[in-house]
């Protein structure tokens, strides 16, 4: 225990030689709720002993690597301030995961988060005549060292029911890629272009699966379908104007083709986040992703949300206000973008030389499941499992068109796509 006569900083544990105790620097208004710099000393170690769920073990470990590779940022501060920087490793640990995204977009949004909540942390430094803009980079690089550090146990092994199925042979004469949509628990819409390019409707109803349905029209592209609500069903194509056509299921009867315009290069995705409300996006002449959305009363118009796509995309959402697209770009490569409820995203390339668009499901908040075909024309897929992204894995079989998938509950995934006879192949998880 300190000498209560000593004066001690309670940040670095100097004497009177640290700037911290200078009379001539002006103390932050932070601190003038607090008696004395130790009374201060004594509220930051109960909030950091409160608040953090990181284990002291883990938060050590990462000071400790942090210190023996990058001994020059105590220099760089001229104080010895291991508090800080425990603090901000134990920040980055509790809220790993939060931001889905590459390492960097994580990093600048739990930078953000940290400076807002530790202020007092960035004003006492500055107090202490650290440059602004050394004192961001420090505490940025040190959140992103310890997400590269942080060792996340792997996901654990799958159940006895928590395997593939072997793949079944659905029937029907497809000319391009198969949808699925579904609107309740065990409950299978899936949509198919038909070799006379009208659009063909299939469905598991809980114990059966019925014969094709004849739903008319002159599709030039692969489906999409969504569902918003109990027995609704929205479907999307592209007509022999390239432009993008809308067909919807009302729970009683289906509605004629609309023509909502635009100039589709690929297959159109949809997707819905609230009753009465649909997100759908298209490739536009630019390559661009194009977004165009039900608001629940109208259509808006088309927007650019940029990219350079060598696919049609796919679209999911996991939550309230929240979507996420993917879609293959340069090198063939998986990219991934997503709304925030804010905001868009910066393109995400998640690597791999894929040989399919993508298809997206989600079984439940913050969980993605993407699927696509590999160079052997074998499906794979690749999960987000609320803090990062496995590995692809590769579930076999031989397609021939890219997939479509859907989850209808928490357990449940299914995905079909075109076999080498040019039916519906399914194939599904549980």
């Amino acid at each position: 225990m300190n000498d209560k006569n000593t004066s001690y900083c309670p940040f670095c544990m100097q004497n009177t030689s640290c700037p911290f105790l200078n009379e001539e620097l002006q103390e932050p208004d932070n601190y003038k709720n607090f008696d004395s710099f130790e009374d201060y000393n004594l509220f930051f170690e109960e909030d950091y002993l409160n608040y953090t769920r990181a284990s002291e073990t883990d938060v050590n470990r990462i000071l400790t690597t942090l210190n023996n590779e990058q001994p020059q940022l105590h220099d760089d501060f001229q104080i010895l301030i291991d508090n800080y920087f425990r603090t901000a490793i134990s920040f980055a640990l509790d809220n790993a995961g939060r931001y889905p995204g590459n390492i960097n977009q994580e990093t600048n949004r739990l930078f953000n988060d940290f400076r807002r909540r530790y202020d007092m942390i960035f004003s006492s430094l500055r107090v202490a005549g650290v440059p602004n803009n050394l004192i961001n980079s420090t505490f940025k690089y040190i959140i992103e060292f310890t997400l590269r550090n942080n060792n996340i146990p792997p996901s654990p092994p799958p159940s006895p029911g928590d395997r593939w199925s072997q793949w079944e042979d659905l029937g029907g004469v497809l000319k391009y890629s198969p949808t699925v949509s579904s609107w309740a628990s065990n409950r299978l819409d899936t949509f198919v272009t038909g070799s006379d390019n009208a659009l063909y409707h299939k469905w598991w109803d809980g114990s059966r699966w019925s014969d094709y349905e004849n739903l008319g029209g002159n599709l030039t592209s692969a489906p999409a379908a969504v569902s918003w609500g109990p027995n609704r069903i929205d479907v999307f194509g592209r007509g022999t104007t390239n432009s993008m056509y809308h067909k919807w299921w009302d729970g009683s009867r289906w509605s004629d083709w609309e023509d909502l315009g635009g100039v589709l290069t690929s297959a159109p995705a949809a997707s819905s986040w609230s009753s009465n409300r649909i997100d759908t996006f298209v490739r536009g002449t630019d390559n661009a992703l194009y977004h165009k959305w039900w608001d629940g009363s109208r259509w808006n118009d088309w927007e650019s949300l940029g990219g350079n796509l060598k696919s049609a995309p796919a679209a999911v959402s996991w939550g309230p206000n929240r979507i996420d697209v993917f879609a293959l770009g340069q090198g063939n490569h998986l990219y991934h973008k997503w709304w925030d409820s804010s905001r868009w995203s910066d393109w995400e390339d998640l690597g791999n030389s894929l040989t399919s668009a993508p298809a997206a499901s989600s079984r439940t908040s913050n969980r993605l499941e993407v699927f696509s075909r590999n160079q052997n024309n074998q499906l794979i897929t690749k999960s987000w499992n609320g803090s990062r992204w496995t590995n692809w894995q590769n579930l076999d079989g031989t397609i021939t068109s890219d997939p479509s998938a859907v989850s209808w509950g928490p357990n449940r995934t299914d995905v079909f796509a075109r076999g080498t006879n040019n039916s519906l192949w399914h194939i599904w998880k549980q």
